[in-house]
């Protein structure tokens, strides 16, 4: 049992878990099978007790591992490739290797942390990729790591990376609205919980309250930032009949599904239904039409991203919050002609 006088020990952790020292070292190490109830009682322990194992404490205090690590829901998308790109220079920029997880690659049965003190010297972890309680571990041995996209609890003292969303979509709105009459606009929210869909529609709500359009939640669904779960949403809005002139997709993915639905259905875009999307990936300018949409700095949030880092791992203090500028391109979709680009008030993310 631990007293409040010393931290928790190993044998702290084997005595809570009910198991052997040897079987507590042999999930710490990753290295040889343990029974599956066995291993969730030690973890459970572990997270219980608080225990940081001595080995990853003398990592920190000792020595550098030279790489830094990348944490990702997913890697494939046409999102996550300059963001790759940033991280990437900016690493090789300041004379480090990296390593990236992508969440899509654990299975059952794999350790979670296949990144972190044992092997990196800082982490860069994209919204939702690592749970709370890894976040409030890490921090609190203060292991450097920076959030993309994702704000932490007001406990974890973890910078931020991100750009202006809800200027960005207001922006959208705020031209759908005066720049084409349009006034029952459907907005697409992204993932569950996801920060950047939050201030979407944030954005998008607070444009429809400035001109005078109440909200309609019959005008909200979910988009996914993907492209088939949008094109089933906008399927489901036209068979169920709700009337709208415009789509906010929510992302230029969700814009792609958007599309297929609309003219599968025989509707013209932008003659009918005007469609805006969120990030300007490539993709976006060579679709029929092109889309309006906001460009996002991705790939320089990426560098933004790594300089934050290396100042947490050299001793610097570092940004709080970085909020990156986003830009209002307009092309064909809502019924512009294409090649105007208007920055974003700075404002909220």
């Amino acid at each position: 049992m631990t007293t409040k006088n010393r931290p928790p020990t190993i044998g702290d952790v084997a005595q809570r878990a009910k198991v052997s020292i040897a079987t507590v070292s042999r999930v710490l190490n990753g290295k040889v099978p343990v029974a599956p109830d066995k291993a969730d009682r030690v973890r459970a322990a572990i997270e219980e007790l608080q225990f940081v194992p001595r080995t990853a404490a003398r990592v920190l205090a000792s020595r550098k591992t030279g790489t830094v690590g990348l944490v990702l829901p997913e890697i494939s998308g046409a999102f996550f490739s300059p963001m790759l790109r940033g991280v990437e220079a900016g690493i090789r920029q300041a004379g480090y290797d990296f390593l990236i997880h992508s969440m899509q690659t654990t299975h059952e049965g794999i350790p979670h942390r296949q990144l972190g003190e044992h092997n990196t010297d800082g982490l860069i972890v994209f919204t939702g990729s690592l749970d709370i309680k890894e976040l409030t571990r890490l921090n609190r041995i203060n292991f450097p790591i920076v959030l993309l996209h994702q704000t932490p609890p007001e406990s974890l003292n973890i910078p931020v990376i991100t750009i202006e969303n809800k200027s960005g979509a207001e922006m959208l709105v705020d031209h759908l609205i005066e720049g084409h009459g349009r006034r029952r606009i459907v907005y697409l929210q992204g993932p569950e919980g996801h920060e950047d869909s939050v201030w979407r529609e944030r954005g998008y709500r607070e444009s429809l309250e400035a001109h005078g359009i109440t909200f309609d939640p019959e005008l909200v669904a979910t988009g996914g930032f993907d492209d088939e779960e949008a094109f089933a949403t906008i399927q489901e809005l036209i068979l169920e009949g709700v009337e709208f002139d415009a789509v906010f997709a929510g992302d230029d993915d969700a814009a792609m599904g958007v599309m297929r639905a609309l003219k599968l259905a025989g509707r013209l875009v932008p003659d009918d239904v005007s469609v805006v999307g969120f990030d300007d990936i490539p993709f976006a300018r060579y679709v029929s039409p092109p889309l309006t949409t906001i460009h996002a700095p991705i790939e320089e949030v990426g560098r933004e991203a790594v300089s934050q880092l290396m100042r947490l791992i050299n001793g610097q203090q570092p940004e709080a919050l970085t909020l990156m500028r986003t830009e209002l391109v307009l092309r064909e979709s809502c019924g512009c002609e294409s090649g105007e680009i208007k920055p974003a008030s700075p404002m909220d993310p």
